[in-house]
């Protein structure tokens, strides 16, 4: 018996229907992280170099959305800003980065630590925590982490600014996230400060800061 016109319209339709969504699945499936190739820490606006040292910190925040399109996570709805942190060593001998301190201190003077990944899963598996930077009783990570999509997790756990040393004439970065969550315009007037880096005797350097208007100011970037 001849197939109904409707019916074989109907199998046409479903047959699209499914070419589409298998075709959509390898581009959901590539969007994967991949780190910024780093450049010497002095060409960045925000910065601070120690020439004596032969030592360059700098920050740039990846608060503009075509910036963050690097990243699968929408970090910003949950409150964070990642910041791209470079450190080159012009000099000599290792610099060791072992016992660093780093904090975001706001114009209203909140000093912000960087975020562990813990504090991204948390936020990620409670969004709604995005209205204070921090959580009264800590969720278990297991489960927490059990909530996290795998690409999430290996994405928050590869772009951490994770280096121990600097080697001689080198530059090491990676990303280090702010919980800025109830506060407006968190980079205006805030400072980046990162403290305890040592070199090859352990002698501790002088304190790099970062006023984040040399960034905000910057001709490069955009309005």
């Amino acid at each position: 018996m001849p197939t109904q016109p409707s019916a074989l319209f109907a199998k046409r339709i479903f047959a699209l229907a499914a070419a589409l969504v298998l075709a959509s699945v390898p581009v959901l499936a590539s969007k994967e992280f991949v780190m910024p190739v780093a450049q010497p820490a002095k060409t960045y606006p925000a910065n601070d170099e120690h020439p004596l040292e032969k030592v360059t910190v700098a920050v740039d925040p990846y608060d503009m959305a075509d910036k963050a399109n690097i990243f699968s996570v929408h970090y910003s709805d949950l409150g964070f800003v990642p910041f791209f942190v470079i450190v080159t060593n012009d000099g000599d001998q290792a610099v060791s980065l072992t016992d660093i301190t780093v904090k975001l201190i706001t114009a209203d003077h909140s000093k912000i630590p960087p975020a562990t990944p813990d504090d991204i899963y948390r936020r990620l598996a409670h969004p709604s925590a995005s209205t204070g930077r921090t959580l009264p009783i800590p969720l278990p990570t297991k489960k927490v982490k059990g909530t996290v999509s795998k690409q999430a997790q290996d994405e928050i756990q590869n772009a951490q600014f994770g280096a121990r040393a600097v080697e001689p004439h080198s530059t090491q970065s990676g990303f280090m996230f702010f919980d800025v969550s109830g506060i407006s315009t968190p980079l205006a007037g805030a400072n980046f400060y990162l403290t305890g880096a040592r070199d090859a005797k352990g002698n501790e350097l002088m304190y790099f800061e970062i006023p984040l208007e040399k960034y905000l100011s910057a001709p490069s970037r955009p309005n």
